[in-house]
């Protein structure tokens, strides 16, 4: 999809992110105003009915009238008067509204600043911020901000942000930037450290270039539980502005709504200390923590981005003893989420995933692009689009959405999954010793996992290699099964080549003793490291 730059007067409007400039500085006009504003400029001067209006900015909500003006009223106040002295927003009485005056329209990248995509993208990642109390049991607060960081910085068009799973995996490592910035991928590093002082606390900040080997930037906030969403947006916003000032300059920071309440904002952070362990425990009670959340604040969106993930989690995982009831309830967080904040890639992310553990892999299809529109350097919305592309049988389609995933995410510890379906994408395309050699960078990352190891027996025996197809097979059936079945839709939604590959397997099982006879999916296996 092409982003629209519709230009009138001083304006320059950004459809795809909703950004408004005036002379080139970022005009701070909220979702409402940008939605009303977007469907004014689209109907190129024709009258838009409210009805039209309302369900823009209010979707699937009976509200009153007297919103909408209160609405186009503060639009006009903030657009100021037309270059002839009169409105910007005409109203028409008993109908709707119209935009007056003329409207260019140019592709992103056609006029004088450029793309920033077409720039290369810094890279940064986000390292585990230290709890420097030594108190394991507010070790998910310090884990909890740099969450949080990941998430903000994950809005800036023009940044790629390596995975948390990447980033935390350096946790107990060395710790020495130039090693951690090549392993990782990236330019730069953001590290932290939070100490608790009383009812308060101290949250230190450092930025730097981790090639050069220089501190950016760097900064510490005395601060009360309550004012830390004020800082996570202040801190996201310094990092982006010591990085490309000039980006930001044009763009604006997409700020991320946060509605004060403390306690749902610490229950979320304690169910995602919990989520990230992946266990059925963990993962429950993590679902506990996020529901409990979203009861206290129903505005506050990372409670149902995590409700949604949680849930899709448990299916995939087969932790569920009800997988339509948790499906149900994870769709309707993960709808909420967008409704709550819909620039924010994470939400649609969350659709995708749970819609693609519930059968719905064509609207998963949808939520991941968005999510990619949104993010063209989220490696989560590559993957799950590669993901339901695959669960609909489309193998070609999904090469690629895969490929840029583990190219943004290479080395996230739990890409194993990801790993597997590439495989299974250039398998079924045809490519077989494509697969063979994914399947050799995978096993590097993670060699116990059973499904890689099956997989890499199939190929092996399409391509008559008995001895290797053989002894994959063996290794495969000497490592124990998780429990689930992370995979299962592949197979629900491919039954050919799911037969195809129990054959092969088969094949390589020939002279293995009857224990490693398993099925190349079973039901009772999943990967119990892959967080949805």
């Amino acid at each position: 999809m092409d982003t629209q730059h519709l230009v009138f007067g001083p304006f320059e409007f950004i459809t795809e992110n909703g950004c408004l400039l005036r002379d080139n500085r970022p005009v701070a006009i909220g979702a409402r105003g940008a939605s009303l504003l977007a469907v004014l400029l689209a109907a190129d001067g024709r009258i838009v009915a409210k009805s039209v209006l309302m369900d823009a900015v209010w979707p699937g909500l009976a509200v009153e009238e007297s919103n909408l003006s209160v609405q186009i009223a503060a639009l006009r106040k903030l657009l100021g008067p037309a270059s002839d002295g009169g409105d910007w927003i005409i109203t028409v009485p008993r109908v709707g509204y119209r935009f007056s005056g003329p409207v260019e329209s140019r592709p992103e990248g056609s006029g004088s600043e450029g793309h920033a995509e077409a720039r290369s993208s810094p890279a940064i990642a986000v390292l585990p911020f230290e709890d420097l109390g030594g108190d394991a049991e507010r070790q998910y607060l310090a884990d909890g901000i740099a969450d949080d960081l990941i998430m903000a910085l994950a809005r800036f068009r023009w940044f790629r942000v390596a995975s948390r799973g990447a980033s935390f995996a350096r946790r107990n490592g060395p710790r020495d930037p130039k090693s951690i910035a090549h392993e990782l991928g990236v330019d730069f590093l953001v590290d932290g450290a939070i100490r608790h002082t009383g009812d308060g606390m101290r949250i230190s900040v450092h930025l730097a270039d981790a090639m050069k080997g220089a501190t950016i930037w760097s900064e510490h906030y005395d601060l009360q539980v309550a004012e830390v969403f004020a800082v996570q947006d202040a801190i996201a916003e310094r990092i982006a502005a010591a990085v490309e000032p000039e980006l930001l300059l044009r763009h604006g920071l997409p700020v991320a709504p946060h509605t004060g309440n403390v306690t749902a904002w610490d229950l979320v952070r304690q169910g995602t200390f919990k989520f990230h362990k992946a266990t059925q425990p963990t993962h429950l009670l993590a679902r506990r923590f996020f529901r409990e959340a979203a009861e206290l604040d129903p505005m506050l969106p990372e409670a149902q981005i995590w409700q949604a993930r949680v849930n899709a989690g448990l299916i995939a995982y087969g932790w569920t003893e009800n997988p339509a009831a948790d499906g149900k309830e994870g769709l309707d967080a993960a709808l909420r989420a967008i409704y709550l904040d819909a620039r924010n890639p994470y939400a649609h992310y969350a659709l995708a995933i749970v819609s693609a553990y519930t059968g719905r892999a064509d609207q998963a299809i949808l939520a991941a692009e968005r999510s990619i529109e949104l993010g063209p350097s989220f490696a989560l919305g590559y993957l799950v689009l590669g993901m339901a592309r695959l669960f609909v049988g489309d193998a070609a389609g999904a090469q690629k959405p895969l490929a840029r995933g583990l190219e943004l995410n290479p080395h996230d510890p739990q890409n194993a999954v990801w790993f597997s379906l590439l495989m299974l994408a250039l398998f079924f395309s045809g490519d077989v010793e494509g697969a063979l050699d994914t399947g050799r960078v995978a096993l590097k990352a993670r060699p116990d996992w059973p499904a890689l190891l099956r997989i890499q027996a199939c190929c092996h025996a399409a391509l008559g290699h008995s001895q290797e197809a053989r002894r994959f097979s063996a290794a495969a059936g000497d490592l124990p099964e998780p429990a689930g079945d992370a995979l299962g839709p592949f197979r629900d939604g491919n039954r050919e080549w799911a037969a195809r590959l129990e054959g092969l397997l088969r094949e390589a099982e020939d002279q293995t003793t009857d224990s490693d006879r398993n099925a190349i999916f079973p039901e009772d296996q999943a990967n119990d490291r892959f967080p949805p």
